[in-house]
């Protein structure tokens, strides 16, 4: 069949030509972002899932649903190497920019600049990384304490102060939020507090790894009251060949029913898989319908690319000693598993191992399901260790 025709998109956040089971998580969205822009009560969202379960693409649709219907959305993204504040000062200067167009708005929006300008020069001594080109004068005594905390609170306010001028809502999409070190979540979070409080037009929408939902509670207590976190995961069987069936029938291609239950069995229905089990049962087929013998042949191409790419990247990150300790993990299968059972595998004490534990959660490769528990944030991360690293060389 023809390549060009293929339509099926595997790649890290590229939208999948049917996003399929999750109209219910758009819906909550709407109507979050809809309320808050009616200063009606409403909690912020911060989605929570595994690696390959579809969250960025999730995100990015629900902006580009938020946008249009004329939300003010910001796309960021946190990051192991940058501070929260230096990703997050551009955006809002972003949403100045926007709401200086609504004339209503225009006066406030002046003094939300002389806030980020007072934001950025008093956090720059300790955020060096912080750079955005200002023009305005700051207000003495305006989000320029140099408190973190109590600058990001003035900032927002004054930002949601022009949103709600100019009959606006500012929304934050913040992925990969894990990577937000806890001290400038606490900041975050305690500034969006302060907008809902006052019932201002400003939301969180947002993603993050599992560990999301410990570190927010460990980073300010009341963040269970102030967000909700639903849960992204494998798709169920129907909506898994719906994702597969939908776009090959758009292009006039039938799949058997045994090749859609081949995949569905290989890719356990985690949306990033199903592209690429998708992609690869197509450049397989020689002609319409794709058969279970494609998909056979196709799983094999799938796992390679998977190797090379999802998983390689991943594998790369880690140090040696860090190598070891998921390769004790994928010995016990795909977890999650007790911290004590991966330690009789290294034949090593528990508290030993503690920072090489603690070091890969900070990487997002494991997380903690519970006390002591540790489970790989990739699905099928350990069948693709014990190809990595076969046999008892590793040891």
């Amino acid at each position: 069949m023809d390549p060009i025709r293929n339509p099926y998109a595997p790649g890290a956040g590229t939208p999948p030509p049917e996003l399929a089971g999750r109209d219910d998580i758009r819906e909550n969205a709407r109507i979050a972002l809809a309320r808050t822009a009616l200063a009606r009560s409403s909690k912020s969202l911060i989605m929570v899932g595994l690696r390959g379960v579809g969250k960025t693409v999730l995100l990015d649709q629900i902006r580009t649903d938020a946008e249009a219907s004329g939300i003010c959305a910001l796309q960021i993204e946190a990051s192991e190497d940058r501070s929260l504040p230096a990703i997050l000062a551009p955006q809002l200067r972003l949403a100045l920019l926007k709401l200086s167009r609504i004339e209503a708005a225009k006066a406030l929006v002046q003094r939300g600049h002389r806030a980020l300008k007072g934001f950025v020069g008093a956090l720059k001594v300790k955020y060096h990384d912080i750079e955005v080109g200002l023009d305005f004068d700051s207000e003495p005594g305006l989000a320029d304490s140099g408190d973190l905390e109590t600058d990001l609170q003035d900032l927002l306010q004054a930002v949601g102060q022009a949103a709600q001028a100019g009959g606006s809502c500012v929304a934050l999409f913040l992925d990969e939020i894990q990577y937000a070190k806890e001290d400038q979540l606490a900041a975050l979070i305690m500034a969006l507090h302060r907008t809902s409080q006052r019932q201002l037009p400003v939301i969180m929408i947002g993603a993050g790894l599992p560990q999301v939902r410990g570190r927010m509670g460990r980073a300010k207590s009341y963040a269970e009251r102030l967000f909700d976190f639903p849960e992204i995961g494998a798709l169920s069987p129907d909506d898994a060949k719906l994702a597969i069936a939908k776009p090959a029938n758009g292009e006039g291609v039938q799949i058997q029913s045994s090749a859609l239950d081949a995949i569905i069995s290989e890719t356990q229905c985690y949306p990033y898989f199903l592209q690429e089990w998708g992609k690869h049962s197509w450049d397989v087929a020689e002609q319409s319908p794709i058969t279970d013998s494609d998909v056979k042949v196709a799983s094999d191409q799938a796992i390679a690319a998977l190797d090379q790419s999802f998983f390689l990247v991943r594998f790369d990150r880690l140090t040696p000693a860090e190598k070891k300790y998921v390769r004790a993990m994928a010995e016990l299968g795909a977890g999650p598993h007790r911290s004590g059972d991966i330690a009789s595998v290294l034949n090593r004490p528990v508290s030993s191992l503690a920072p090489t534990r603690s070091q890969l959660i900070g990487k997002g490769t494991i997380w903690s399901p519970g006390h002591g528990d540790t489970a790989f944030t990739v699905p099928m991360f350990d069948e693709f260790m014990l190809r990595m690293m076969p046999g008892d060389e590793w040891r």
